[in-house]
């Protein structure tokens, strides 16, 4: 699987590239930047699961995590700098949606296949329910309801200010984790030796594609923005769906793979740790940072979304805590978050 995406990168760039300088048509094009980045985020994924043989499950989920929402900010930063807030904050619904209930629903569910039962850190399960209760219903609910009341620049002064302390408690929260809690709830997974593994990639090597792949992505990214208009038109698409169903699976394919590969080899703690890691991230990150640039832009975008956005968001952190809040997971569990997604895609769709 690893030469076929190979090879589609070494394609898909040069195609990427003479395309966009010759304006071949939108929609072939569409199709050829996302797979392009799709193969391009698997050497993502690839680079930071070696880095992750080295660095341990939190480090190489957050890793993880963080190079695959790479790929969705460099998209979403060109979104904003053409004006698409929708599709800004319709690709932040769907990339909580996405690695809510289809990648976590994924993982348990292919994992759940070969294993009766898999186990993770019940402890982090419940430190990152909290984090998820906050920055999904508190952070996100609170600008919707009061900006009911408030005009604009009051509404993006709310939103700035939830913005900072959202970036804020997510810094602690890692250093919590990572520095003053590092090894205090430990897992009997995180506790075994893994010196045996090799990783596929060095450390150099690995950093270097990272680096490479990175900026190819922000290149086509780019490109992938300006199809949006037209693509939308010809497929009847709006652009809700687009952010909330295309732009998400795209921008989130790298960990996609890497947690349900995880699941697979029954490394629990990595494929939970990039699942709700990488939610944890969009929502306390990626997207006040996107709040925070769009000051730059001609046009500013507040930290609020639409009812169905929100209802979704809600309804995707409440099914996830109760399914994974007690440390262990099964197949149907997993078939249970991917009916959610189903459920929520066909609404999305008919919107």
């Amino acid at each position: 699987m690893g030469k076929v995406f190979a090879i589609i990168a070494l394609v898909g760039v040069p195609l990427s590239v003479i395309g966009n300088l010759l304006h071949w048509p939108t929609v072939m094009m569409f199709v050829v930047y996302c797979v392009t980045i799709v193969a391009l985020a698997s050497f993502m994924g690839r680079a930071t699961e070696s880095l992750a043989v080295v660095a341990g499950p939190r480090i190489g989920g957050l890793l993880n995590a963080t190079f695959g929402n790479a790929v969705e900010l460099i998209i979403s930063i060109f979104a904003l700098k053409e004006g698409l807030i929708e599709v800004v904050l319709a690709s932040l619904t769907g990339s909580v949606l996405g690695n809510l209930l289809l990648v976590a629903g994924l993982s348990f569910f292919v994992g759940g296949l070969k294993f009766k039962r898999q186990k993770f850190n019940v402890f982090d399960a419940r430190h990152n329910s909290g984090l998820l209760m906050f920055a999904i219903i508190v952070a996100f609910v609170i600008p919707e309801v009061f900006a009911q009341d408030m005009n604009e620049t009051k509404t993006m002064s709310l939103s700035i200010g939830v913005s900072i302390i959202l970036i804020a408690l997510y810094l602690f929260a890692l250093f919590f984790k990572l520095v003053t809690h590092r090894g205090v709830y430990q897992h009997d997974e995180e506790g075994q030796d893994h010196s045996h593994e090799e990783p596929e990639w060095g450390k150099g090597k690995a950093l270097l594609i990272l680096a490479i792949s990175t900026a190819a992505v922000a290149y086509v990214a780019e490109s992938l923005v300006h199809t949006f208009e037209v693509v939308g038109e010809t497929f009847g698409w709006s652009e809700l769906f687009i952010g909330v169903i295309i732009v998400a699976i795209v921008g989130n394919a790298a960990e996609h793979a890497s947690a349900i590969i995880m699941a697979y080899k029954n490394k629990m703690d990595i494929a939970v740790e990039i699942a709700v890691g990488s939610t944890l991230q969009i929502a306390m990150f990626v997207a006040p940072v996107l709040v925070l640039i769009s000051l730059f832009y001609e046009t500013t975008m507040p930290l609020v979304f639409t009812l169905p956005e929100l209802v979704a968001m809600v309804s995707a952190v409440l099914v996830t805590i109760v399914i994974s809040n007690d440390g262990e997971t099964n197949w149907f569990e997993g078939l249970t978050l991917l009916a959610a997604y189903l459920i929520m895609g066909i609404g999305f769709y008919l919107l």
